[in-house]
């Protein structure tokens, strides 16, 4: 090549640099300067040390979301329309239900004291773990046992408050269950129980058998699966059947539980159950479920005001989250407010035998 064409294809370069404003040196100039300023933005970007995950810090978040949520709640509570009454084909005053189904449920007598689509089998959600904890105990397990949580425990649980590797005990597991709606413990509970996670779900099923409890299945122990199925019939016998085991139903009327993992974590919850801690409802046993498929549900057995009488009080898909617990309190009124003649004429079912 010739010293000229040489020297026309360096020239067309010079001008090429010149043209966009970067000469040879300038070029080298600001990718020196690019990189301090990427540096100073990733500086600005990254965290100081006092913003560093904190215990206590974490602690005071969720407790303060816990309480925004609980204050939701209530103020949706406190507006929802009314009336939230109707009266029926014969004249009387009813609950007006917004739900799909709904029971009112004696013990004592086996009766039904009002329903709306208690018989039709729908998807229950988290009310399931009510059998987790009822099949998980009936072997008297140990308690103070230490497990150690796996991933498949936490993997796609949704709701969890554990993560993997965590060292709790049987007992912080079944206050995970029953309170919080912790869906690894669930899991945790079917894997260590005698029978291993599969054969777990068979024993449910097989103790849903031998209660009588015709329209109910289970597919997994979290009620994550729609395939876990009941009707409000079913579940208020269930929740009736559970609360006669005191290490359940007291669980189930603790408002909050905190838990010391044995790798140094505090895990503070609260109840899912709304009605707890309020003075117009006596909660003896209580819980909450909600999947899409399910909308929202509540399973409670309640005390009426005059001390003698308990029920059991069964909402499935519900509106919303203050909608089950509107739903329940509704029910709960109406009820009390003909207690007195609804009990004078009952005869308990022991003495009708």
């Amino acid at each position: 090549m010739s010293r000229k064409s040489l020297f026309w294809i360096a020239s067309v370069a010079l001008i090429g640099f010149v043209s966009i404003g970067v000469g040879p040196s300038d070029a080298a100039t600001k990718t020196a300067s690019t990189r301090a300023t990427s540096s100073r933005v990733a500086a600005k970007k990254a965290p100081p040390q006092e913003r560093l995950y904190s215990a206590s810090r974490s602690l005071t978040r969720k407790a303060t979301l816990a309480r925004a949520r609980a204050l939701a709640t209530a103020r949706e509570m406190a507006a929802t329309t009314l009336p939230r009454y109707k009266v029926d084909a014969s004249g009387d005053l009813v609950p007006d239900l917004r739900a799909a189904a709904a029971i009112i449920y004696n013990p004592d007598t086996n009766e039904v004291l009002w329903e709306e689509n208690s018989q039709s089998q729908r998807s229950i959600a988290s009310i399931t773990k009510v059998m987790t904890a009822t099949v998980f105990l009936e072997t008297n397990p140990d308690v103070t046992e230490p497990v150690t949580i796996e991933r498949s425990d936490v993997f796609q649980a949704s709701t969890t408050h554990l993560k993997a590797n965590d060292r709790v005990t049987v007992d912080d597991l079944l206050h995970l269950l029953l309170i919080a709606s912790d869906n690894a413990a669930a899991r945790a509970l079917a894997r260590v129980s005698r029978q291993g996670s599969e054969g777990f779900v068979r024993r449910m099923d097989e103790k849903a058998a031998e209660l009588g409890l015709q329209s109910t299945s289970y597919a997994d122990p979290s009620g994550l699966l729609s395939e876990n199925v009941s009707s409000a019939f079913d579940m208020a016998r269930l929740i009736t059947h559970a609360s006669g085991d005191e290490r359940v139903a007291s669980i189930m009327r603790m408002p909050e539980y905190t838990v010391y993992t044995a790798n140094h974590r505090v895990l503070t919850f609260h109840s899912t159950n709304h009605l707890l801690g309020r003075g117009d409802v006596d909660v003896r046993a209580g819980k909450t479920g909600f999947i899409s498929k399910a909308g929202y549900c509540l399973a409670t057995l309640l005390r009426l005001p005059d001390g003698a009488h308990q029920v059991a009080v069964v909402v499935l898909g519900a509106r919303s989250n203050a909608g089950r617990f509107m739903e329940t309190q509704n029910l709960f009124n109406w009820l009390s407010v003909k207690a007195s003649t609804i009990f004078a004429t009952k005869t308990p079912a022991a003495e009708q035998q």
